[in-house]
């Protein structure tokens, strides 16, 4: 039917981005094209997608959660305080910011409001919506092909690792990309965010340079 979107023909089907994604091009290409996904409800609420930035052929993926409100306004990943965190860590780990790409697991921005204000409070998103934007992440991957993925935070975590990954159990050790088969190697670590919120933030912080400097050896 004439004007119908694949969620109007799918209504009972799982919440899914494949469709959105574009059957060629790079990273321009897939850019416009995460631009108008409906692949599950966050897009209802959210400014727009927030897909990843840097090049194709980036040595490292730094893979976060979701955007924030400040990305989710700007339109551009790692942004906020989290984000001048994160890009501070890795210089420290000896990481050229020039070899990083960074993104999220989830392209939208899911938040809940603050009593009968305006601010909008970061909700993490569950597994449904996490799996349907699943697609988005391994396009990601493939055109990037990057030697070595960080994960940050449990969410990014399990997008990459599966559902039973645990930051604290699995982090700062390089292992392989499931599923992979080309050497591709995952390290995962804390999320920026968590070091902001952390009560010992100094020590956090420590850590999740410690976690960027292994990642850095690895390669």
């Amino acid at each position: 039917m004439a004007g119908t979107t694949p969620e109007d023909e799918r209504v009972d089907a799982p919440y899914d981005a494949t469709p959105y994604l574009p059957a060629r091009g790079g990273l321009p290409a897939h850019r416009r094209a995460a631009a108008e996904c409906r692949g599950c409800p966050l897009h209802a609420d959210a400014t727009g997608t927030v897909f990843g930035r840097g090049e194709a052929g980036a040595r490292m993926m730094l893979v976060g959660e979701q955007p924030g409100d400040q990305e989710d306004r700007e339109g551009v990943p790692f942004v906020g305080p989290a984000g001048r965190l994160l890009f501070r860590a890795p210089a420290e780990a000896g990481i050229d910011e020039a070899d990083l790409y960074v993104t999220n697991a989830v392209k939208h921005f899911k938040f809940t409001r603050e009593g009968t204000g305006k601010r909008r409070i970061h909700k993490a998103p569950n597994l449904r919506e996490t799996l349907a934007c699943r697609p988005w992440l391994l396009a990601e991957l493939r055109l990037i092909h990057p030697e070595l993925i960080v994960t940050l935070g449990a969410t990014a975590g399990r997008a990459l690792l599966g559902p039973d990954f645990r930051v604290g159990a699995d982090r700062g050790v390089p292992r392989p990309l499931p599923g992979a088969g080309d050497g591709t190697r995952v390290v995962a670590t804390v999320h920026p965010s968590a070091v902001l919120r952390a009560r010992r933030r100094e020590e956090m912080y420590a850590g999740l340079v410690a976690d960027l400097r292994t990642a850095a050896e690895a390669l």
